[in-house]
This record gives C-alpha cells, sequence and structure tokens, in this order.
C-alpha cells in the first residue's frame, strides 16, 4: 500500500460509492425482484424493519447464488459493458466479504484500525460515507460490520452495509459472541492460514486424549450412553486444563465440572444407536443407527430387512454424511463389503476394490470439492482475555464437530 497516497484512496472510495449504489439499484430492480424474494424465503425473512434492509440488500447483492450459481455481482457486471478492467476488479473482489466482530484499535487518518476478534486479524478500514461515521463510533468499543476489500490495494478494506457499535463494557459479551460464531461459523475463523495451521495441531492433541480416555478412535453406543461418556471425557479434559494452570483463577463463564456439556440433537437423540468417529483429517463426527450400519456390512444377508437397507441407502443419499463412516466399515468388513454392496445397489459386478472411490465421488461430490479444514478452531488470546477480564497465556479453542445429521437425514 506504500505507493498508495490518501488521496488515491479517497478517489477509489470515492469511485467505490458510485460502484455500490448503481449496484444496490440494480439488485432492487423489477428483473431481480423474484431472486430477492427467493433470498428472503430461503433465509426464512419474511418481514424485516427497515433497518434491517441494507443489510439484507448488501448480503444479497454480493453473496446470494442465483439458479446459475452466479452472484447478483456477476449479473450486474456482465450487464455492464461499460465498466474499465479496474472498476470491474472492484466489483468482483466484493464477493466474499469479511464478515466479523471487531475490536476499534485506533483511528488513522481516513480510516481505522479494526482487530477481527473471529479471525485475529487487523484490517486498515474506510467508509464510502466519509471519515465522520467513525466520529460516532465508541473510543475502544466493538463493531460487528462486514467489509470488502479496495482494489487493486492491498491490505485495505471498505464497510459494506450495515455496522453495529457496542460499548467498550460490553467485552465479555463480545467474547461469548464470537466463540459461538467461531463454533457456527468456522469458515470465519479460517480465513486467517495461521488459524488453519493452529487448528490441526490442537485437533491432533484432542484426538490423542480422545482415544486415550477412549482407547480408540470410534465408539457404537446407545445415544444416552453416548452422551454420558461424552460429557465424562469433556469433564476430564476441563479438570486436566484446569490442572496445567493452578495459579490462574477460574474463568467465571466456564461450565461447572458437574454441569452436562454436550447434547445430542433430536435426530442422533432418539436414534438406536449413535456412531462416533474422531478421524484425523474429518475430526470428530456423529452418525445415527451406525449399529445397524455396522450389523448390515457384518450380515449381508441383512439387507432382505428393509430397515437395514434403508439406513444404507440413507447414508448414500445424505448431504451431510461424508465417506468416512463408509470407507471405515469397508475397511473393517472386506469379506463381505462387496457383497452388502451388490444387494443395495443391485449390481452384480460391484467390487468395492474397484468401484467403491467412484461411487463415493458420485455420491459424495460435495465433499471432494471442499478444501478439509480442521475439526477445532482456534480462539485468539485477545478473545480469551475479554472474556475473563484479564490476561490469558495459553491460546483457547472451540470444537466445530460435524454431526453428520441433518433434517433431511430424519430417514435413517
Amino acid at each position: 500500500m506504500a505507493h498508495w497516497s490518501e488521496e488515491g484512496l479517497g478517489v477509489l472510495v470515492a469511485r467505490s460509492t458510485a460502484l455500490k449504489r448503481d449496484l444496490v439499484e440494480f439488485a432492487c430492480s423489477p428483473r431481480m425482484k423474484r431472486s430477492l424474494g427467493a433470498a428472503m424465503l430461503k433465509a426464512g425473512i419474511e418481514e424485516f424493519e427497515e433497518a434491517d434492509a441494507i443489510g439484507i440488500i448488501d448480503r444479497f447483492a454480493l453473496q446470494y447464488r442465483l439458479p446459475d450459481d452466479k452472484t447478483v455481482v456477476d449479473r450486474f457486471v456482465a450487464s455492464r459493458p461499460d465498466l474499465d478492467a479496474a472498476d470491474r476488479e472492484m466489483l468482483l473482489g466484493w464477493r466474499d466479504p469479511v464478515e466479523g466482530i471487531f475490536e476499534i484499535r485506533s483511528r488513522d487518518g481516513d480510516a481505522i484500525i479494526l482487530l477481527n476478534l473471529i479471525d485475529d486479524l487487523e484490517y486498515r478500514t474506510y467508509s464510502n460515507m466519509g471519515r465522520a461515521v467513525f466520529q460516532r463510533l465508541p473510543r475502544d468499543g466493538f463493531l460487528y460490520a462486514r467489509l470488502v476489500p479496495i482494489r487493486p490495494v492491498p491490505g485495505v478494506w471498505l464497510l459494506s452495509g450495515m455496522m453495529s457499535p457496542y460499548p467498550k463494557s460490553g467485552a465479555a459479551q463480545i467474547a461469548r459472541a464470537v466463540m459461538q460464531a467461531a463454533t457456527r461459523q468456522p469458515e470465519l475463523v479460517f480465513r486467517n492460514p495461521e488459524k488453519i495451521e493452529q487448528g490441526w495441531e490442537q485437533m491432533r492433541e484432542d484426538r490423542a486424549a480422545f482415544v486415550e480416555f477412549f482407547g480408540g478412535d470410534d465408539l457404537v453406543l446407545p445415544p444416552a450412553e453416548a452422551e454420558e461418556r461424552l460429557n465424562a471425557y469433556y469433564r476430564h479434559q476441563q479438570e486436566a486444563a484446569l490442572a496445567r494452570q493452578p495459579g490462574q483463577r477460574r474463568p467465571p463463564n466456564l461450565p461447572g465440572l458437574d454441569v452436562p456439556v454436550f447434547e445430542f440433537p433430536p435426530a442422533l437423540a432418539s436414534a438406536d444407536t449413535v456412531g462416533i468417529i474422531y478421524d484425523e483429517i474429518d475430526g470428530l463426527n456423529f452418525y445415527p443407527e451406525y449399529g445397524m450400519l455396522r450389523g448390515l456390512f457384518g450380515n449381508p444377508a441383512l439387507a432382505a430387512d428393509r430397515r437395514y437397507a434403508d439406513v444404507l441407502r440413507g447414508y448414500l443419499r445424505s448431504q451431510t454424511i461424508a465417506p468416512l463412516p463408509l470407507q471405515r466399515l469397508a475397511a473393517s468388513y472386506p469379506d463381505t463389503v462387496d457383497a452388502v454392496f451388490r444387494k443395495i445397489l443391485r449390481r452384480r459386478d460391484f467390487t468395492w476394490a474397484e468401484h467403491g472411490e467412484a461411487l463415493m465421488r458420485r455420491r459424495k461430490a460435495w465433499y471432494y470439492q471442499r478444501e478439509p479444514r480442521p475439526g477445532v478452531t482456534v480462539i485468539g488470546d485477545r478473545v480469551l482475555e475479554l472474556a475473563s477480564g484479564g490476561p490469558r497465556q495459553r491460546r483457547g479453542r472451540a470444537r466445530h464437530t460435524r454431526r453428520s445429521v441433518n433434517a433431511q437425514d430424519r430417514s435413517l
């Protein structure tokens, strides 16, 4: 950014104002009305306050995928042959905004320096409404906002849509919100490459502890017993963590050691058995009716029973269950795996060795299209400081388990 003056940046910010105005007009035009309605329906939004409209339209314009998998920004750029290369670069860079909860660090000319408490990165941020917008922000406070890059300048960002300020006094609540966001949306954390590597490191440690506690990396149990044993494991981990730091005061928001910290969602809680696998790559996952599935692989004759056959069909059909459990069972039952899939798929020539990978890639294409990510996200030191009211020495972590079940999987 060194060769870009404040004046030059001012020109780019002014240009972004005009481009954003035109983009919003396009997103709200009659030609996009049906798509905007579909986006709201998909998000479960039927009515909204006027103050929410800016955020809704911003998200629709920048990120909503149309039926052809294009964004509204893509459609807008294609409709404007008069845009030059710089304008196109600016607009297309907005398709991947940074959404975060930021700590306001300082002001620098027309910009403010924001620390994203989710990904632990700093963002030099401008507003297309001028520096006066920043004057109203609470000193040393916090900000929920969405940012887009100011192309072609590296490391410079622009506020996009609504922002919500919070005072310094709300630090503890902000820290809890950050932890919840990191668990629900780990992709926000993994914008920081260092967090990806730290996540893998933490997951390896966590998995090793899991294996030591349970004696292996997979279990098949009734849901109630599985919850009880998992909660015992988490209490053991809490006790071990506190024992390693005897001089530190107990964080006020840490659950009591006798309080259950884990509960299955209804679709898993209502199953006869739950499979638990802590894989080196896929992390900690839970699978409904895994006992029946294992029974089927152990005795292919059970494929004649519709209940058993439907479990395997459900696993193959699911858009949330990865190939892992089927790959594990195939490796555990090499003498019967071919017979199971021949009966279920009605393919006499099927062999797992020859056709298994192709089957997984066809049925689970979504899994192979994504880059592996750790199942543990690392919380930055600053968030832990805000949560505890004092400095912390050890970075924290939040587990985002892939339960491998959703509403569509209830047929399992």
